[in-house]
């Protein structure tokens, strides 16, 4: 029954029932087979709504849908936050859809040994197995009162989620369900959170704005909201300047008035220094910020913001701000474009420039703020200075400028408190030491408020604060896209029991001991998504608009129902009573008699609101569930300016240059692990002392390696192709890889400036081994003027061992198409905000020939 890596690709359902000696099970169809009438030039189909989850901007979509094939994707024209636009990425999920080597049935593993060059030896099972096996490791936890050694590990997931992720794990009794967010983002929403009082991605706005400054972000390729980037970016040059701050010449910054080579994690420098000039200069828009005050020792009210000197707190009177003078006083007013040039690389010239021009726009001007400039060890402050930018001009919460959301009316999954026995209501810790001295992360204003999701595996491998016997997966891949993957790879190895739940076969799946095959998102599965941009949130539907050709179950509601059966019928009937009595279809109020029914009444009941025409909300009139579907979107009124200039939600109500939210959360922290606020700040990795803390301020970049041996600063950037770092195995990836400036079809290279492959001696198309102080990965050399001298940028992507034979090079023998950037990024962390670092040029690096 044994199977190679190539059978595991290969087996049709149908041959895996043949082998598995299933009876009764229906015939699977091949890729051939999905109709009996093919689907041909000029042959009629209908367009069927979705929502494109190939990055988080989760756009509304189209489907074109002919003889049950999906043949075409567009953006969906009733969407006001897209335009009716797609980026790439969109494209793209047709061919994960039709992938040949998706995990087409249930797999059981026959090889205990785990290990990256072990077989699994994976064969064909029956879903009734599947479950029954995954429930009695469950239940054997919980009759060793040990259910908070139960595992559930999030990747990315859609509007259901909570069925799976709160509710399973809860019920069950489990304080470890982990999201992935943290790998990708968090640090990004400190600066906003610990300002404002916004912990969330920021809505910009694009059509009135007059100038945009982005810190290291990539708006036409890899940020969120893409598509309406990419729609109105003509148009905007026409009425705006565009700077971007990035140490490579990404997309963005081709297609700005000033690019900023900026050294790797410096992007703090610029910060204040832009800061100190719009101060200095008495360009701040005082309508916001306020201004000097006219008395006997300034009748003039004139501009006391002089450099290197001290101004009284009492000469300045704040109006939507707080703290000002105290941000001058303790960091802004030595801190020059002299000062930034010599730590991040920019002329003092161009620095002035830049922030003149930014302030000169006021209020209409963008400081972009995103995971490029900020996912890095010291990266709390940086996002807390580039967000200030906004506040200085004006734009917050303003025309032109960095916007909220319009709440969404979006339900809750019923309350699990009544579904709740002794063992489940048990506190134990998290497995991934949030909230601890070095890892303190303050999210949302909380000591242990966020998820520090890499950390997991070393809390594993160090079996503290106790082992992890049972983990369940889905939509994740953590041993390939968290930095340190290596660490991963050995607390998989550990894990005695694992079941993921995957569309294809990745590395994450090697470590199996149960496979599930997962539908996909897009064409397969009921759901809903919900996000904002262009000034409109909205919530997408999600819709099966075709049948599987393989035997794949949806993740988050139909396989948690055949989960919640398989444990009722083994004595723990819990978690089925919850979703069958708790889920009733809100148009009939029939229960759910079948993982399918229970999707569906799940994502009816979370949307009512939206699609109910008797609940008033402040957006589109829609005419009840099947008008939702048929329309795909429901868009919300347009955003309305100033909403927040009276109350930010922080503890003054204003806008806060001298954080009282921090200041707050920071004592709350040192109280807890009884000691200061200093030492909970070094213990972070923070370098601030006294009152420098609460504000946003220079810190000098984290970096690994000792520029000695490694003289090169590593960059990690991301792909316009990439559909979550899972669209490798499509041939199209692969074919157009070269729309990523500097990058190349079919190849993984890394980009050297022309200056540094002179000295090296090393040309387009060599061979070179990259190393790092944790690893090695061999690559092509790529000679490129757009990157920065002395640094050294690649594309995230690359580097699958195990994820099919198109994103491998040999998928038999797991040789990689390129390399893992992962494998020689150390693992470190944003601690404030539990973010993985993994830019700011966290690590130094060496090259050779390979």
């Amino acid at each position: 029954m044994g199977l190679t890596r190539r059978d595991f690709l290969k087996i049709s359902a149908f041959t895996g029932l043949l082998t598995a000696g299933i009876q009764g099970a229906p015939a699977l169809k091949t890729l051939a087979e999905t109709s009996k009438q093919p689907s041909a030039p000029g042959a009629k189909g209908e367009w069927k709504a979705s929502a494109c989850q190939g990055c988080t901007t989760w756009c509304p979509v189209q489907v074109y849908v002919v003889n049950g094939r999906a043949i075409k994707v567009r953006g969906n024209p009733n969407s006001k936050a897209n335009h009716g636009k797609v980026c790439p990425r969109a494209h793209l999920a047709l061919q994960q859809m039709y992938d040949p080597d998706r995990v087409k049935v249930p797999m059981k593993r026959t090889n205990p040994k785990k290990g990256r060059n072990e077989d699994p030896k994976f064969v064909p099972i029956s879903w009734e197995e599947a479950f029954d096996t995954i429930a009695d490791k469950m239940l054997e936890l919980r009759k060793n009162d040990e259910a908070h050694k139960f595992l559930l590990m999030r990747g990315r997931y859609s509007g259901v989620t909570d069925v799976i992720y709160e509710a399973m794990p809860e019920i069950f009794g489990s304080p470890n369900h982990i999201s992935h967010s943290a790998i990708c983002a968090e640090a990004e929403k400190f600066g906003p959170y610990y300002t404002e009082h916004y912990w969330d991605y920021r809505d910009y706005d694009l059509k009135e704005t007059r100038y945009v400054l982005n810190w290291s972000t990539d708006p036409l390729a890899s940020n969120r909201q893409v598509p309406h980037a990419i729609n109105i970016w003509g148009e905007l040059l026409d009425r705006a300047k565009v700077a971007t701050i990035d140490p490579r010449l990404s997309v963005t910054a081709a297609k700005s008035n000033e690019w900023l080579p900026v050294i790797p994690g410096e992007d703090g420098a610029l910060a204040v220094a832009i800061a100190h000039v719009i101060l200095a200069d008495g360009v701040w828009y005082k309508d916001f910020v306020g201004d000097f005050i006219k008395n006997e020792k300034n009748p003039e009210g004139k501009n006391l913001f002089v450099k290197g000197q001290v101004v009284p707190e009492d000469a300045f009177e704040e109006k939507y701000t707080h703290g000002l003078v105290k941000w001058w006083n303790l960091e802004l007013k030595d801190r020059t474009p002299e000062w930034a040039a010599e730590r991040a690389g920019i002329p003092a010239e161009q620095i002035y420039r830049v922030a003149r021009d930014f302030a000169n726009a006021a209020p209409r001007a963008i400081s972009w703020l995103s995971p490029g400039s900020v996912m890095q060890v010291r990266g709390a402050y940086t996002s807390m200075a580039a967000h200030s930018l906004n506040a200085l001009v004006g734009s917050v919460d303003n025309k032109g400028g960095t916007l909220r959301e319009n709440k969404a009316p979006i339900g809750k999954i019923p309350d699990v408190e009544h579904y709740l026995d002794d063992i489940a209501k048990k506190k134990n810790k998290v497995i991934d030491h949030r909230g601890s001295k070095e890892l303190i992360t303050i999210a949302k204003g909380k000591v242990g408020g966020g998820v520090v999701t890499n950390y997991v595996a070393d809390a594993i491998l160090d079996g503290k604060p106790y082992d992890i016997k049972v983990a369940i997966g889905y939509w994740n891949n953590w041993v390939f896209s968290c930095t340190g993957a290596q660490r991963w790879e050995k607390a998989m190895e550990k894990i005695p029991f694992f079941a993921h739940i995957t569309t294809n076969p990745s590395e994450m799946t090697q470590y199996a001991d149960i496979v599930l095959p997962a539908a996909h998102q897009l064409f397969e599965k009921y759901s809903f998504v919900n996000n904002k941009y262009n000034k409109h949130s909205y919530v997408a539907v999600q819709q099966r608009m075709v049948e599987p050709i393989w035997d794949v179950k949806v993740d988050e509601t139909e396989m948690m129902w055949m989960l919640a059966e398989a444990l009722s019928k083994k004595g723990f009937p819990t978690l089925f009573n919850y979703y069958k009595h708790e889920f009733k279809d809100p148009e009939t109020g029939k229960q759910p008699m079948n993982g399918m029914e229970f999707g569906l009444y799940t994502a009816k009941i979370l949307t009512k609101d939206v699609w109910d025409p008797s609940v008033e909300k402040k957006g589109d009139t829609l005419k009840g569930w099947d008008d939702f579907l048929e329309k795909g979107v429901w868009n919300s009124k347009e955003y309305s300016y100033k909403k927040k200039w009276e109350d930010f939600g922080t503890p003054t109500k204003k806008f806060e240059f001298y954080s009282e939210e921090l200041k707050k959360v920071l004592q709350s922290a040192a109280e807890k692990h009884q000691t200061t606020v200093d030492d909970i700040v070094k213990s972070n990795k923070y370098l601030a002392t006294g009152d420098l803390a609460f504000l946003p301020h220079y810190e000098e970049p984290f970096r690994y390696g000792d520029a000695a041996e490694f003289p090169f600063i590593f960059i990690d950037h991301k792909s316009r192709l990439n559909r979550e770092g899972r669209s490798q195995n499509c041939s199209w990836y692969q074919e157009f890889k070269d729309v990523d400036p500097g990058d190349e079809a079919w190849d993984d290279v890394a980009k050297i400036n022309p200056v540094d492959g002179k000295k090296l001696g090393i040309e387009s198309g060599d061979k070179i081994k990259i190393t790092s102080p944790i690893g090695s990965i061999t690559v092509t050399a790529k000679l490129w003027e757009g990157v920065r001298p002395g640094t050294v940028a690649k594309c995230y992507g690359q580097g699958h061992w195990a994820y099919g034979r198109v994103a491998a090079l040999d998928y038999d023998k797991k040789i990689a198409r390129g390399g893992n950037n992962n494998e020689i990024l150390p693992s470190d962390f944003e601690r404030f905000s539990g973010a993985t670092a993994r830019h700011g040029g966290l690590t130094r690096i060496k090259i050779e020939k390979a």
